[in-house]
């Protein structure tokens, strides 16, 4: 179980979900007042809600500033404060919680006496995600811990409506993950047809040249990331690949497969594979500069998105994982992600054209 008091990334990844951010809302039913198309909260709302004192939540701004002005926290002042002053007076109504404990009474008290309905020059106020990571962070209140653990379970199972349990092929849910796959087949074709004419036959051959790929993109060849991702030995890792990184394997196999074949019209004699391994090496070697960048993409991708959709941890990408952006989860599990099936059935009539060409 993840412990969210101790760990940033999993704190954003939480607060980047809005698909599961909405459910969140619904269910913990602590309405604030909406103000610029956000939910708003003063700091005695928190307080109250938390069961503790204001000034433990004053000691958690001081001393995670950053990560809660990231997440919504903001000093109102001037003209949008006196526009944020009408929107509570007048949005009184709008507090029903279904927390227990708390009633509409009780919420109009204490709005009445804070200074969001006085002539404060300044006020900091809370949105629904900065009230969320207050929680987050909250080692010292029993409802705090209630909350972080409605988020987990939340979480989980907003994944599951929407994936049906399994996780292993969310990365067919993207837009983009199609015409990628579409665009790394024929250039794998491509590949495999130079392995076929520049080297001598060799059944070790695309097996070998394919994990000396994966090894310089991932660290590690197809069997073990099968592994990590419970593949069977049947499982094709290809499908498994983001779209991102579906392109940087494009770009190996289309480069090398180039660069092979000018090794080979120097003696128009084929290669033996341990020759074709040393190819390879200085085909690395000298792409080195211009894929570092695509390398150091594919791996945060794979190691931010792997651990956080699938919850599967590559050791040797770990120091790559970072938090999963608000885009991401959209793609993923927005009202634009959908399943394979239903993108080929889209593309029905495009993939007619193709096959009749």
């Amino acid at each position: 179980m993840k412990d969210l008091t101790n760990s940033v990334v999993d704190r954003k990844n939480i607060l980047n979900n809005d698909v599961a951010i909405k459910e969140i809302y619904d269910q913990i039913g602590f309405h604030g007042v909406m103000f610029d198309s956000k939910y708003r909260y003063t700091k005695g709302q928190l307080a109250y809600f938390f069961e503790v004192d204001v000034r433990t939540i004053e000691r958690l701004l001081e001393n995670n500033n950053d990560e809660l002005v990231e997440s919504g926290y903001e000093l109102f002042t001037g003209r949008r404060l006196r526009e944020l002053r009408e929107a509570f007076v007048t949005s009184k109504s709008n507090f029903q919680s279904d927390v227990p404990g708390i009633n509409v009474g009780d919420i109009q008290e204490l709005i009445n006496n804070q200074s969001i309905s006085s002539k404060a020059a300044s006020i900091g106020i809370f949105t629904f995600k900065a009230f969320l990571n207050i929680g987050m962070l909250l080692t010292n209140s029993e409802r705090a811990k209630d909350v972080r653990q409605a988020i987990l379970n939340i979480v989980i199972d907003v994944l599951n409506k929407k994936l049906g349990g399994s996780t292993k092929y969310i990365n067919q849910r993207e837009e983009e993950f199609l015409p990628s796959a579409i665009r790394e087949y024929n250039y794998r074709q491509a590949f495999t047809n130079a392995l076929d004419h520049y080297i001598h036959e060799n059944k070790f051959k695309y097996a070998q040249l394919t994990d000396k790929i994966y090894k310089s993109i991932f660290k590690e060849n197809a069997k073990e990331y099968r592994q990590i991702l419970n593949l069977n030995s049947k499982g094709n890792a290809h499908f498994t690949m983001y779209s991102e990184v579906l392109n940087i394997i494009v770009s190996y196999e289309s480069g090398f497969a180039d660069f092979l074949k000018k090794e080979y019209e120097k003696t128009n004699q084929k290669l033996r594979l341990s020759e074709a391994h040393i190819v390879f090496k200085i085909f690395e070697e000298l792409m080195d500069e211009t894929l570092e960048p695509l390398r150091e993409k594919a791996r945060g991708l794979m190691a931010s998105r792997d651990m956080t959709f699938r919850d599967a941890l590559d050791e040797k990408l770990k120091d790559y994982v970072s938090n999963v952006s608000t885009d991401d989860f959209n793609k993923f599990l927005g009202e634009k992600s959908k399943s394979l099936e239903e993108r080929i059935e889209e593309n029905r009539d495009v993939f007619i054209r193709l096959k009749e060409r």
